[in-house]
């Protein structure tokens, strides 16, 4: 019997390696494809703003062209870069991902940070940009922007204005628009759009600086949309203002897409890249964005890398503007 099974042994090894390829199609099909288990991917901003309930549709549109679902987690804080630190030390093998905002190509040059945004990320894909504004509540009696520049003249030290986070595009544009003229305003900082829109909602502040997220309540007549930092007007408020019409040479849009960790291999990339192409240019999510009125501005894992770089090149040199000014001043 022993003999027998042996001999057996012997002639299925024997025909397996006479089979030449198609003796590896039991492996391949036996080994873990990508993905193989759910897909991680860190949002860091809190739970119900725009930008996370417009990634959590992206995510649940993805993941049948993915074959895996797509979890979506949060960690707000410290201006939308704490997902930063998480992608820099993930394996490289897909199953964690992670938006990238734009503060995060102005974060080390603000403070030191152990990660960079270049180095240590794979672009996935480019999914839009932001219109941000300059808010106040229905019930103010600041009416345009000019207002709140007189009332910090006066007033120094008086005008509460809330944004999204120290370092966040917001308050870049609040230090041009402010410390650059000699004026004084108290920074609020929140960690999400719903938190700072019920703060300028309920006189909490007296402004808020964000993005889109603040759409429904500027529609509801529950919030007053002084400026828009865009290169146009927005079409859905047509009769609100640029800054660069009211004289500011700013134009701020915030670009933001999708990354990996460092040396994600191709094979990777391009599942990643395929299943999110997909989900970007569904008619849902195009709806989605253009609630908050934002549009796809896709990009592919190259061009998103090219520019990526071309970010952190027009950050450095906006801070060291900014350092320069306030040096200056004081």
């Amino acid at each position: 019997m022993n003999l027998d099974r042996r001999r057996w042994l012997g002639r299925a090894a024997a025909l397996a390696m006479s089979a030449g390829p198609l003796a590896h199609v039991p492996r391949a099909l036996a080994s873990d494809a990508f993905p193989s288990r759910p897909i991680m991917m860190w949002v860091p901003w809190a739970a119900g703003g725009a930008t996370d309930l417009s990634l959590r549709l992206l995510a649940e549109l993805a993941a049948p062209a993915l074959g895996q679902p797509v979890i979506v987690a949060n960690r707000p804080g410290a201006g939308g870069t704490l997902a930063m630190p998480i992608l820099q030390q993930a394996e490289p093998n897909g199953y964690t991902i992670a938006q990238m905002p734009q503060p995060v190509f102005r974060a080390p040059f603000l403070q030191k940070v152990l990660w960079d945004p270049v180095r240590d990320v794979t672009p996935i894909i480019q999914i839009s940009g932001v219109t941000f504004g300059v808010l106040v509540r229905a019930a103010s009696p600041m009416r345009e922007l000019g207002q709140l520049f007189d009332f910090a003249r006066k007033r120094p030290g008086e005008l509460s204005i809330a944004t999204n986070g120290v370092g966040t595009t917001p308050h870049l544009v609040l230090e041009a628009l402010f410390t650059e003229r000699g004026l004084r305003y108290i920074h609020v900082p929140y960690k999400g759009t719903s938190e700072l829109t019920l703060a300028v909602e309920s006189g909490q502040v007296m402004a808020g600086v964000n993005s889109s997220g603040f759409a429904p309540e500027v529609d509801a007549g529950r919030l007053r949309l002084l400026a828009t930092f865009g290169a146009q007007r927005s079409p859905r408020w047509p009769k609100v203002p640029t800054l660069r019409e009211l004289g500011f040479d700013i134009v701020a849009m915030s670009p933001y897409g999708l990354a990996g960790p460092r040396g994600l291999p191709p094979d990777v990339l391009a599942v990643l890249h395929d299943g999110f192409k997909k989900a970007l240019f569904d008619p849902r999510f195009v709806d989605d964005l253009a609630r908050y009125d934002q549009e796809v501005t896709y990009l592919g894992p190259e061009d998103y890398a090219r520019a990526c770089r071309e970010e952190y090149a027009k950050e450095r040199a906006a801070v060291e503007r900014m350092k320069g000014v306030r040096g200056a001043g004081g």
